[in-house]
């Protein structure tokens, strides 16, 4: 029965080379050995193979999305997997394959992420700067202690490093939304990634809250928002990011204008580098000159080139 099941699943993998090539996005991805991945997951996971010959449409829009988000199954580089959710066969990637789409398409030069437990000493160490992280590295677990938060660290093609905190009672808020641990909790025979892979899921929903802040790439939109819809992991950033929420749209002031361009000639820094470089990653939005901004965010970046100036002056 099992042969038939997988002789099944793989003539729906195999039909699908000209539908995964059409919807590539990474071209150093290869059908030919992405194929193999999905078929080597299946062929080893008895309950994903059962789930993937009963709904054949979602193994098909698994691989088509692989190609689409352009990530790789790939079991030795550990970036996303094929996964049994809700009766059907989904993509997870891991908080290692947001961070390699991140880098790859150049929103980032790198990144790094880690939980901070009760007995290290963690700093944040100024808005542009690295965080300090110190502990006893061979230490056993018990001897650090419980988890006390998790943070992700960039940097930037200017050189700053951009450093995102969050207290592990805030990250757990955001697992017991999740309909995984929800289910979890009420039948403990139900696996769940938090249970299985918690440091992993801390990780990776700090990851994903961080990245609203990074410079917007298509492939890394695509994969934050096919985690938050298809694996429903508890909080839906793309949603926070389309502006759901009122905003304050008031236009920035002519004092914070004549401030901001007081600061700018202070730096030596110009309108273009500014729109372009700083004010994407800061405000989450691009514009075209600086009275574009509103209020609240010429004051947002008016705070971070004061930080800066005052940085570069105790240097």
């Amino acid at each position: 029965m099992a042969n038939t099941k997988l002789d099944t699943v793989k003539n729906v993998v195999l039909s699908l080379s000209g539908e995964f090539q059409k919807t590539l996005s990474d071209q150093s991805l290869n059908f030919a050995r992405e194929s193999g991945f999905a078929l080597q997951a299946l062929q080893n996971n008895p309950y994903l193979l059962g789930i993937a010959t009963g709904n054949q449409a979602s193994l098909t829009n698994a691989i088509v999305n692989i190609a689409a988000i352009g990530i790789s199954l790939n079991p030795a580089s550990k970036l996303a997997y094929l996964v049994p959710r809700d009766n059907k066969v989904c993509i997870d990637i891991s908080y290692m394959g947001l961070m390699h789409i991140a880098q790859q398409t150049g929103a980032i030069k790198w990144c790094q992420a880690d939980v901070v437990r009760r007995t290290d000493r963690f700093k944040r160490m100024g808005i542009t700067l690295e965080p300090l992280h110190e502990y006893e590295c061979f230490a056993e677990i018990e001897q650090r202690g419980d988890m006390v938060g998790v943070y992700s660290v960039i940097k930037t093609d200017d050189g700053d490093f951009l450093t995102h905190t969050m207290r592990i009672a805030d990250v757990f808020n955001i697992r017991d939304r999740s309909v995984a641990w929800k289910a979890y909790i009420k039948d403990k025979s139900k696996t769940c990634p938090w249970a299985t892979d918690e440091e992993q899921m801390v990780l990776k929903t700090c990851v994903k809250q961080a990245a609203k802040y990074w410079p917007r790439r298509d492939r890394l939109d695509n994969a934050i928002e096919y985690l938050n819809t298809e694996l429903d992991e508890g909080i839906n950033f793309a949603a926070e990011r389309s502006g759901t929420e009122p905003k304050d749209i008031t236009p920035a002031s002519d004092e914070s204008l004549n401030h901001l361009f007081g600061l700018m000639a202070q730096t030596g820094k110009t309108e273009a580098s500014i729109v372009e470089g700083v004010i994407p990653r800061l405000i989450g939005r691009s514009v075209t000159s600086i009275p574009d901004l509103t209020e609240e965010e010429a004051r947002k970046l008016i705070g971070f080139i004061e930080k800066r100036i005052k940085t570069q002056g105790a240097a």
